[in-house]
């Protein structure tokens, strides 16, 4: 009888220690060992230590030193990814004139184009869009690997070269050589494309590290890129220079857009601002309800790193939403709204031969796309992402309308939309609702992801949105054959 007492005092006992390892009956089991895998996250580790009655709050210690000068930076920087090649494809009549042929006298606008006029616009598009896509699928995989000041100080100061050369050649006559000096022109731009690729994927990697405003003045500088393109195209019309003062003009703009953009962020680099962001920004912290008992009252951090595939299962129905919004606006912008014709064309009076196409076709839709870009970054509405997928479905009835809009070029579809007043109303919604979406899709993006896979997560939309215009420029040689 003794024997069996000692026995249950000995099993209570080791019930008793039990509990104490495992917590008692609200406690929480900790194993001995951190576990490892392909799915194990840190930061999942520290939710399951969490206990319900502890509390989770943001701790922001941002500095307001350089706050301002870093969203105009980018501003400017959203500027400089758009602007230099917008000047290098709207120097349109210049590189008519370098590819022209050499026997005629003159520059008759109503002779046949040469063969290298007739491919040029075509392969200047393919090799940009071929060469902008690859650069940003590669930076979104492996743009981890490369520093930032390379990304962006390096592809900048190298588009600037590629500007330099291409200014240079203004004033080098090439009549001898045309064909020589068509395929280093798609050399260059291949390169430039590229690097303002790169340039551009970083830039959106940063700026998911930052909160919403200073993702929509990046993309708002894009679009306001896109405005001075065309103030300045209507300006050289309304002064009518000659192709080599215009090109030579468009080209040392362009240049001092990206010197200014490279002295601007050699100084952003260092302010406080900037830093506290770059180095992972507002942190969450959890205040513990009961006090730790560990010797060490501090743990050290650990570095995460992001996973592509943890990433995309977060924000794939974004990307997806985003290559779709400019796959359709890309399939009638700019190449079958740029054959469209006032209907008043018959007239032939200055404003349906010279201002009606830079104008409606370039200067409303980059201006609504502007606001469209702003008005997104003042709401912030959707949210849901389905919603912004049917949006953007409904948003694809304005492709037949376009293609069944005033032109000449009109043989095998009929015109169903004649009046001006309707294209330009047509051409404001569409560029507003691309704006809209671009910018909410981008703001989005990053807020569904960790801190440590903003950066990753806005890179892929970058890359998202550049398979979208590539996709959609493929689309456009369809439709303007169907017309």
């Amino acid at each position: 009888m003794q024997r069996n007492d000692d026995e249950e005092r000995l099993i209570e006992s080791a019930d008793q220690d039990d509990e104490q390892i495992l917590g008692g009956e609200e406690g929480s089991f900790v194993p001995a060992f951190r576990p490892h895998g392909p799915d194990y996250d840190m930061e999942d580790e520290r939710c399951l230590l969490e206990r319900p009655e502890d509390e989770v709050v943001l701790v922001s210690n941002a500095p307001e030193t350089g706050k301002l000068y870093t969203y105009v930076v980018f501003y400017l920087l959203g500027i400089g990814t758009m602007t230099p090649w917008n000047f290098f494809v709207t120097a349109e009549d210049y590189w008519k004139y370098k590819f022209r042929n050499t026997t005629l006298n003159g520059t008759d606008p109503d002779e046949e184009l040469t063969p290298l006029q007739k491919s040029f616009t075509c392969d200047l598009a393919l090799t940009a869009t071929i060469a902008g896509t690859t650069f940003l699928l590669l930076n979104a995989i492996y743009g981890n690997r490369i520093s930032l000041r390379v990304k962006i100080l390096g592809t900048l100061w190298c588009i600037l070269v590629l500007f330099g050369v291409t200014t240079g050649f203004v004033e080098v006559n090439t009549d001898a050589w045309q064909e020589q000096f068509f395929l280093i022109t798609l050399i260059i731009v291949v390169l430039l494309n590229s690097a303002a690729a790169t340039m551009s994927g970083a830039v959106y990697g940063i700026a998911g590290l930052f909160p919403s405003e200073f993702i929509t003045a990046v993309v708002s500088g894009q679009a306001l890129g896109g405005i001075l393109t065309a103030l300045a195209f209507i300006l050289v019309l309304a002064f009518d220079t000659g192709p080599n003062t215009t090109a030579f003009i468009f080209f040392i703009v362009g240049g001092v857009v990206i010197l200014l953009c490279i002295v601007c962020y050699m100084i952003l680099v260092r302010k406080p601002f900037f830093k506290y962001y770059l180095e992972g920004g507002d942190k969450y912290k959890v205040i513990s309800a009961i006090p730790s008992h560990s010797r060490n009252e501090e743990t050290e951090g650990v570095t995460l790193e992001p996973i592509m595939r943890k990433v995309m299962t977060k924000i794939y129905l974004h990307a997806v939403c985003l290559a779709l919004l400019y796959t359709t606006t890309l399939s009638v912008y700019p190449a079958v709204t740029v054959l469209m014709q006032s209907e008043h064309s018959a007239s032939h009076t200055e404003w349906t031969d010279v201002y009606y196409l830079p104008v409606v076709n370039y200067l409303i839709f980059n201006c609504g796309d502007y606001f469209g870009r702003l008005l997104a970054g003042w709401l912030e509405r959707p949210i849901n992402q389905n919603t912004s997928l049917l949006l953007i479905v409904v948003r694809m009835i304005f492709v037949p309308f376009f293609l069944f809009s005033n032109t000449s070029e009109h043989i095998f579809l009929p015109t169903l939309v004649e009046h001006d007043y309707t294209f330009i109303a047509m051409m404001c919604v569409f560029a507003l609702s691309n704006g809209y979406l671009t910018n909410i899709l981008l703001i989005m993006a990053p807020r569904s992801v960790k801190q440590h896979e903003k950066e990753l997560a806005s890179s892929i939309m970058a890359a998202a949105l550049s398979v979208g215009m590539a996709v959609g420029s493929l689309l456009s040689l369809c439709f303007v054959q169907m017309l």
